[in-house]
């Protein structure tokens, strides 16, 4: 199929809107139309050149929700029609990584994610010439539709709106996983945060949901204590 995305084509050049090809999804792997995507300052990293992992032409993008359109042979926790969101950072929970309870590490992905490949070792995406267009962090949300593997999608409530949702595959997750399972705050802790941004609302929210007695935010914009007090 033919989808537009915007393409980082060169490293410190602007993105370009383009049509490209995308091939279906295979055994294990899932078809997302892409609803909202966040974006985030590793997007801008990477497409700046500063980012020594950072691979050209990329589909960059991580932080999306969308609508399962199409499943591969095999797939069974989504079906066409649920709503889900990317996971960048997936588990497999066979491998060694996952069952040594390293599953940051799920060697199912790292393999080839930072190559810019699915699990497979190819990339679904390319030009309408049939030059490869590289994955990016395993989701590449800055496509109208992309393909990922199934232990790369979450499920969600199909009332969530997707403009919300969006940011939760890395924004809510790093800072509330830099909470509980990082830090390991405990209840009853005290906690200062420095920077109210994005990452920073989450780590309150974190400490709130892990019972911290006192949580102190840090920011030189006084603009942003009103939204930190309503994060916890």
């Amino acid at each position: 199929m033919r989808t537009r995305a915007a393409v980082a084509v060169q490293a410190g050049k602007p993105l370009e809107i383009m049509e490209v090809n995308l091939a279906g999804p295979k055994a294990g792997e899932v078809l997302v139309e892409i609803k909202a995507t966040g974006i985030c300052h590793t997007d801008e990293f990477t497409l700046s050149g500063a980012d020594p992992e950072g691979l050209f032409p990329a589909i960059l993008g991580h932080e999306g929700a969308g609508v399962v359109v199409e499943v591969g042979p095999g797939v069974t926790s989504v079906k066409p029609g649920d709503h889900v969101i990317p996971l960048y950072t997936p588990e497999c929970r066979a491998c060694p990584s996952c069952l040594s309870q390293k599953t940051n590490l799920c060697t199912s992905i790292r393999a080839t994610q930072g190559q810019g490949l699915m699990p497979d070792g190819t990339s679904r995406f390319s030009t309408l010439d049939g030059d490869p267009i590289l994955h990016y962090m395993g989701c590449s949300t800055f496509s109208n539709y992309t393909v990922l593997p199934e232990i790369a999608v979450a499920k969600v409530r199909e009332d969530a709106p997707f403009d919300k949702i969006c940011y939760i595959g890395c924004g809510v997750t790093t800072g509330i996983g830099a909470v509980i399972n990082t830090a390991k705050v405990e209840i009853g802790a005290k906690a200062v945060v420095f920077g109210l941004g994005g990452i920073g609302l989450n780590v309150i929210q974190g400490l709130r949901l892990a019972g911290a007695d006192m949580i102190i935010g840090v920011d030189l914009n006084p603009a942003k204590v009103p939204m930190a007090e309503r994060f916890g």
